[in-house]
């Protein structure tokens, strides 16, 4: 049986083994710390294989900044820690879906890496935006006391470490903010569907380099859009230059643009919330023999750069028979007994002729249902589309009427104003609304006062979905004169979590007549060292003897439900699904999402509940080193399983 690792995956070593099946000759071995060898890439061999010319120099297009490198290092580098479930702190525990994560995000999404890999449908995040005053980080200990006195003062009550503040006066102020950001969206990725967003939130202060950043973690051409959020219409006033600025961005990629849809917004909701930016869409309804439809556009393109000499395979008479209705093509000046010519529009650029059409003369063959001609005031005939699935727009890179969420927050907060420029639901359901899919997971890592997960639970309210969140959430102190801090909300964590229980229970009233189940419960887990002790050296560097030595290396204050977690962690498990703990013959087994994984943490457990749990044929078994008396036991158990269950993997800690 192996040893549980309890160490999130070294991705650097992962992806060199990537390139090593693809370019052998690329990868060699250099010592690491403690003289260690590891595998490494000859990178300049690299780029030659990977060119067609020549290459001298390193002359490239790029973007960079002080702590580029040391961010990517970060990113790939392994952590020794999990996650504790705090079942007190949450709602409905066993049967909620949803996960409130109290932690560092970076250590957090490491440990969550194998978990939720590919998983995730949309991420959201409002990260700091780089103001002066916004941004905490994890200091690297290399200032003096006094300097970091100076910086915030305050330490992480959980971990120890020191909490920085990234004021305009760091030397690195741009440079600090792009490492923080690139590491955190480097693993972001990775947890996105094959058709996955992003959405980020950002303003001036940093947009331009958060895009240069995406283009290279997304890619960019999986680039789609640029949100202006209009967020104060009054504008906030610029003192002696500029303007009043009323509007912020929200940056959209997409994990794979092969994969990617349309973001649609719901005609009758964006009318009532945006109507400034969605005036007009009262649509002409109408019925055939296909069902209702609505009159969509004219058929011919509007601009003038399509016409006979750019497209000519577009340029061509639709001819229409008053009679029969029948819709076919032909050449232009072309007679046709009983059709009328629809020739193609007038350019007016003064050098082309005609406009092109839209559709070709196929696509206009095989789907002549999908089209309607009317008269004109003119006694002349047009020709429009027919809108099939007509109470859905595409969504408008403008949101406008839409502001800060300040007052949902205090509602919500007996009128305390307990978080300062929340986002609003509305903005996040918009954008969660236009993801093709109601039964998803959508994650936020820079969760804030929780306005995402507000949103994922109303939006299931209104349409029956079955969206599931993921929040996650530094811990960041308030300050002790805030309304907040006043109200009994140490950090923000307290805040974020209490607006879901509350949002969640206001959602419920104001729907009693909801056909679904809504899930506005929550899971808490807490970032926390390794349930483990004597954890100096890497998995690999064990050897039999020292592995005897710790046979019982478990921190004593640890419990069934803090190794049960540990285990999904190692093995890569959603931490959402239900689970079960029974006592069988004095022992507690737990049974984890009906038999992906079965675990018993007792000391001395007898042979009888070991073939018991055999007998169940559970995907994975985890048992600890004390569970047996002796090495002959542990060997017994393997032999068992064999026997039973030869399918199980079976793994001590």
């Amino acid at each position: 049986m192996d040893k549980m690792k309890f160490e999130t995956p070294d991705l650097t070593q992962t992806n060199i083994e990537k390139l090593a099946a693809l370019f052998p000759a690329c990868v060699t071995e250099a010592r690491g710390e403690g003289g260690k060898l590891k595998k490494a890439v000859n990178f300049e061999l690299l780029r030659q294989m990977l060119s067609d010319m020549v290459l001298e120099g390193d002359e490239a297009y790029e973007f960079t900044w002080v702590g580029k490198k040391a961010a990517i290092v970060e990113a790939n580098r392994p952590i020794r820690k999990t996650l504790r479930p705090c079942p007190a702190e949450s709602v409905n525990w066993d049967a909620t879906e949803n996960l409130y994560i109290e932690g560092d995000n970076l250590e957090v999404l490491k440990l969550l890496q194998e978990s939720y890999l590919g998983k995730v449908k949309m991420i959201y995040i409002d990260p700091p935006y780089n103001t002066g005053n916004d941004f905490i980080y994890r200091d690297d200990f290399d200032m003096s006391g006094e300097e970091f006195s100076e910086g915030i003062g305050q330490i992480d009550e959980e971990t120890g470490d020191r909490l920085f503040r990234n004021t305009d006066s760091n030397g690195r102020f741009h440079s600090d903010w792009c490492s923080m950001i690139y590491s955190r969206l480097m693993l972001a990725r990775n947890f996105l569907t094959d058709d996955g967003i992003i959405f980020i939130s950002i303003d001036d202060n940093e947009v331009h380099s958060l895009r240069k950043i995406c283009d290279e973690v997304f890619g960019a051409h999986n680039y789609l859009n640029q949100f202006a959020w209009v967020s104060n219409i009054t504008g906030r006033q610029i003192s002696g230059c500029g303007a009043a600025k009323t509007w912020e961005s929200v940056l959209v990629y997409c994990k794979n643009i092969a994969s990617s849809y349309g973001l649609n917004v719901d005609i009758s909701f964006a009318k009532e919330k945006m109507p400034d930016a969605y005036k007009g869409f009262n649509k002409d309804i109408r019925t055939d023999s296909r069902g209702p439809f609505a009159i969509g556009d004219t058929l011919y393109n509007h601009n003038r750069k399509f016409n006979e000499e750019t497209r000519p395979n577009l340029v061509f008479s639709i001819f229409y028979n008053p009679q029969t209705e029948e819709i076919t093509t032909g050449d232009i000046g072309e007679v046709k007994p009983g059709f009328v010519e629809l020739p193609p529009h007038s350019n007016g650029d003064s050098t082309h002729k005609y406009h092109a059409w839209r559709w070709s003369k196929q696509k206009i063959a095989n789907e002549s249902y999908n089209l309607i001609v009317l008269p004109t005031s003119r006694g002349r005939y047009e020709i429009y589309t027919r809108i099939r699935e007509f109470d859905n727009t595409l969504l408008k890179d403008i949101i406008t009427n839409i502001s800060n969420g300040d007052s949902e927050v205090q509602k919500l907060f007996d009128g305390k104003k307990c978080f300062d420029y929340p986002k609003s639901v509305d903005l996040l359901r918009t954008f969660i609304g236009a993801i093709n899919n109601a039964d998803v997971v959508i994650m936020d890592f820079f969760s804030g006062s929780a306005t995402t997960a507000h949103a994922v639970m109303q939006l299931n309210a209104e349409d029956g979905g079955h969206r599931k969140f993921i929040m996650v959430q530094l811990p960041e102190p308030c300050d002790e004169k805030s309304e907040a801090y006043k109200a009994g909300y140490p950090n923000i964590c307290e805040i974020g979590k209490e607006r879901i229980r509350r949002a969640g229970k206001k959602i419920k009233e104001e729907n009693p007549l909801t056909t679904v189940e809504l899930d506005t419960g929550f899971r808490v887990l807490k970032l926390a060292d390794s349930n483990m002790t004597d954890v100096y050296y890497s998995a690999e560097e064990y050897d039999r003897d020292m592995l005897d030595r710790l046979v019982s290396n478990i921190k004593p204050d640890r419990t069934d439900l803090d190794l049960l977690f540990g285990c999904l962690l190692e093995w890569g498990l959603p931490l959402s699904m239900p689970y079960t703990s029974k006592q069988i013959e004095g022992c507690t087994v737990h049974t984890y999402n009906d038999g992906d994984l079965i675990a018993c943490f007792d000391k001395n457990i007898p042979d009888t509940v070991i073939k018991e749990i055999a007998k169940r044929q559970p995907l994975r078994a985890v048992f600890r080193d004390s569970s047996f008396t002796n090495s002959p036991a542990k060997i017994n158990v393997g032999e068992i399983f064999k026997m039973l269950a030869p399918d199980t993997r079976v793994k001590v800690l």
